[in-house]
Formats: C-alpha cells, sequence, structure tokens
C-alpha cells in the first residue's frame, strides 16, 4: 500500500453563487493559521465523500495564502463530484483537502495570452493576478455562452479590465469568440495557456498549431475528457506484487489491479489529473491520458492506469 497523501483540515467560510450553475468556496484553515503557499494554476483535491476526490483550480492571487478560493461547476455528466459539491458544501463545514499541486505553471519572460474557455476561467484567473502584480504583459480571453454562465465578470470587467476581452455567444458579433482572431501568429518568446471543454481547446490549439506555433509555447489544462476504452486485452505484471493479470478489452489496468487488492489511487478516471501515474518497467504503453506531455508520453516511463492500454501484449509495472 502506498503512504497515503498529505491533507488539510479546513472550514468553507464562505460560498457565494458565481454564475448560472457555478458556485464560489471560499476556504480557511480550521485553525485560522494561513494555508501553505501556491504557484498561478495549482490545483487542490478536494475530498468530496470516501473515496471521492475531485481537483479544483485554486483561481485567487497566489499572494495571499489566508485562504483559497474555488470555483466549481455542477457538471451536467457529473459523476458525483461537482453534484455533491452544490448540494452539500455550505458554509461552516469542515472538510479535506490536499495540498496544492501545479502542472500549468507559468513560463517565459515574454508576452502571455491566456484563453479561457467556461469553467476554464479558475487557473486563468490566478495566473493573471500573478501576472498583473508583477508586471508581465499578459492579455486573457475569456469565453462563455452568455453573460450569466460568465464567473468572476466583476473582477475581470474590473481591475483586470485593461488586460482582458470578453467574448459571449450571445453578445454582438463584434466582439464573438473567433480561433483565428486571437491565436495570432506566434513569437518566441510569447506562451499561450488554454483552459475549458475539450472542444474550445481543441478549436484554439489547432488554429495556433496552423499558424506555426511551437507546441513548447502552448500549455494546457484539461478539466474532463472523453476516454477511450477500445483496444485489444493485455497482461500486466505487478512487479510488487509480483503477480500477472489479465486486463480484458472494455476494462482498464486500474479495474482490474483494484479488483485483485492492489492499491491503485484514483480520482479522476479520465486521464486529466495524474493521480493513478505508474512507473513503466518494461513495455510500451497505448498513452490515452491528457496529463502528460508529447515528450512524457514518447519517454514511456509512465502510463495512466485509469486509461491507457498497451501496445506491447504485456507490460510490467512499478505497482
Amino acid at each position: 500500500m502506498s503512504d497515503p497523501a498529505p491533507v488539510l483540515d479546513v472550514v468553507i467560510a464562505r460560498r457565494v453563487a458565481l454564475a448560472d450553475g457555478i458556485i464560489g468556496l471560499e476556504l480557511r484553515r480550521v485553525d485560522g493559521t494561513p494555508l501553505p503557499p501556491f504557484e498561478a494554476g495549482a490545483h487542490v483535491d478536494v475530498h468530496v465523500s470516501p473515496g471521492l476526490i475531485r481537483q479544483y483550480s485554486i483561481c485567487n492571487d497566489p499572494a495571499d495564502p489566508t485562504h483559497y478560493r474555488l470555483g466549481i461547476l455542477e457538471a451536467p455528466d457529473s459523476r458525483g463530484g461537482s453534484a455533491e459539491i452544490h448540494r452539500a458544501f455550505i458554509e461552516g463545514r469542515q472538510i479535506k483537502i490536499g495540498l496544492p499541486r501545479n502542472n500549468f505553471r507559468l513560463l517565459g519572460t515574454g508576452k502571455t495570452v491566456l484563453l479561457a474557455g467556461g469553467i476554464g476561467i479558475t487557473p486563468l484567473l490566478s495566473m493573471a493576478r500573478h501576472l498583473k502584480r508583477h508586471g508581465g504583459p499578459f492579455h486573457l480571453h475569456y469565453c462563455t455562452r452568455a453573460r450569466s454562465r460568465a464567473a468572476f465578470l466583476a473582477e475581470i470587467e474590473g481591475s483586470l479590465a485593461p488586460h482582458a476581452s470578453i467574448h459571449f455567444d450571445e453578445g454582438p458579433a463584434s466582439q464573438h469568440f473567433a480561433a483565428p482572431k486571437i491565436a495570432f501568429a506566434p513569437t518566441p518568446d510569447t506562451h499561450a495557456y488554454v483552459c475549458g471543454p475539450q472542444g474550445f481547446m481543441d478549436c484554439v490549439i489547432g488554429e495556433m498549431r496552423q499558424l506555426g506555433w511551437a507546441e513548447s509555447n502552448i500549455h494546457t489544462e484539461y478539466f474532463n475528457a472523453a476516454v477511450d476504452g477500445g483496444g485489444d486485452a493485455f497482461e500486466v505484471i505487478a512487479k510488487r506484487s509480483g503477480a500477472t493479470f489479465k486486463v480484458p478489452a472494455g476494462q482498464t489496468a486500474a479495474e482490474v489491479l483494484i479488483a485483485h487488492g492492489i492499491d491503485v489511487p484514483l480520482s479522476c478516471e479520465q486521464g486529466v489529473c495524474g493521480t493513478c501515474l505508474t512507473r513503466v518497467l518494461s513495455g510500451i504503453p497505448d498513452h490515452r491520458d491528457m496529463f502528460q506531455t508529447n515528450a512524457e508520453k514518447a519517454a514511456n516511463s509512465h502510463m495512466a492506469l485509469c486509461c491507457s492500454r498497451a501496445l506491447t501484449p504485456t507490460i510490467a509495472l512499478d505497482i
């Protein structure tokens, strides 16, 4: 069994309605002491209920460690996480969260472009606040279907207004979102950060690639992804336990290992959070996660057990 990840005891100090279907939670430490520092773009694991953990970005300014602020959309296809939070996470309730983690760090010293679709604004809002405070040149594009579905508008239209453009599908045509208008020709020192629904991200990233953006200058964070469960059966060798298991078509390596009593840490179960990444000892993974970079996938050193399969008949894992 792996050691449990460290957790923090926090209280929901404030809950507000941010937009249609989106709530904001302000989390503070139960004992009133400052929370651990975090970087722009970081997220925390929220323990929703026993065995149910979900990741949410911290959207306040990293300069203020007195609280973490989360923006949470009640997803229409919720598998229990966001729906339960909207139902039961009320002011005064004590919950557990993980330490801040960051797989979406700000890089480079040149110009920064922040491209947010819907609830993808949450990590980018933290970045915008950090960049404004430090004086780095940046611009935030925030795209939603309607004004009623846009969170944090007062802040974006207030202190961030000189650095922000807001695009509503229902608004005048002159302000509609169009990927070619904002995915401008790249420069070597310009970095773009893209977060939102997969269709939005695919559209923006596709335009940027056509314009010649280097992959190293496009940074992404996915909140969810469609998992491709197809593929042939393969064998997993769990080296630590000394056992070999067959993973049939239609089942994941994580499901098979857990069924045989092997501890596999899981959270999103969609290949976006990296919780279940496991070291590969031999064999070649069929990578289907959205967490690892292309370079990390090419190295074949780790595999996301919740979604990825094997290109070789057998794969050995450090588990």
